[in-house]
């Protein structure tokens, strides 16, 4: 294998942001000659059902289509490595599929705006997200899942309750295990107001020291007109696309024993947006 064999790229959504979104950020991969699709967010994209009272979901069912795309990249392209790039709560699936391992992990990540949102964290005592979280199982009991307005909604009342569990104990989907030894690049947004530097340091912990590399994407980085917030960096992804590149090729490009060549892979249709709506998430 020689420094020029890239992966397959899935992207893995935020909370509440649609496949469509990532958009540019497909298409930065394209341009680096990287193939890339983003995996359906259920809920909100064509062809899935809304969160109901009787349509709901949880953390451990979204790792499971994230570990069916991984391994369906694997059957169509055998040999060929995988990459999954997780956005906010899709690096926590990410998480959760690292720690389960087998051949529905990949071989590398990078995660993006990615946090274990303990309302410790937070300035002021995390006092606003302590509410939200104390106000999930309320809600979701009487309505029947997490609703429009609400943080990060529409959503499952169960993948809601486990993340309002995390924001309230500081407890994870994904603890219990040996930490996860897939390389993985963990990317920061300096202006992310969501995650804070303790938060992002307590999910990087997740994973082992010396598969871990972390870099801060500041304004300095950033191309005119671009945004290192939590959702818009997604707009204008070049920077962040080209430091996953460059990881990949400097770090990794040798060692992954993959070896056959990749062709398309059917993940997902994505269309651009019009201006879509910078829909919120831990």
């Amino acid at each position: 294998m020689t420094h020029h064999t890239s992966p397959t790229v899935l992207i893995s959504p935020a909370m509440a942001v649609p496949s469509r979104y990532y958009r540019p950020v497909v298409d930065a991969f394209a341009r680096r000659e990287w193939f890339a699709a983003t995996i359906p967010r259920r809920g909100l994209d064509p062809g899935t059902d809304a969160p109901s009272r009787s349509e709901d979901w949880s953390y451990a069912d979204e790792a499971d289509d994230l570990s069916a795309a991984v391994r369906r990249v694997r059957a169509q392209t055998p040999g060929a490595p995988v990459m999954i790039l997780g956005h906010s709560l899709g690096a926590q699936l990410c998480a959760v599929i690292g720690q389960r391992g087998g051949e529905g992990a990949p071989d590398a990540i990078a995660t993006v705006a990615a946090s274990v949102p303990y309302f410790r964290h937070y300035a002021r005592g995390g006092v606003v997200e302590w509410c939200t979280a104390a106000a999930v199982p309320i809600v979701t009991a009487a309505v029947g899942h997490w609703p429009t307005p609400g943080f990060g909604a529409p959503a499952p009342r169960t993948l809601m309750r486990e993340w309002a569990r995390m924001v309230r104990t500081g407890v994870t989907p994904f603890d219990g295990g040996d930490p996860i030894e897939i390389p993985t690049l963990a990317v920061r947004l300096a202006d992310d107001r969501l995650v804070p530097a303790r938060a992002a340091e307590r999910f990087e912990r997740a994973f082992h020291p010396a598969a871990r590399t972390t870099w801060t994407y500041s304004a300095d980085d950033c191309p005119p007109g671009g945004s290192v917030g939590h959702v818009r960096w997604a707009r204008t992804p070049d920077a962040v696309v080209d430091r996953i590149v460059d990881w990949w090729t400097s770090q990794l490009g040798e060692d992954v024993t993959r070896r056959r060549p990749r062709r398309n892979v059917s993940i997902t249709a994505t269309t651009t947006p019009s201006t879509a709506k910078p829909i919120i998430d831990a």
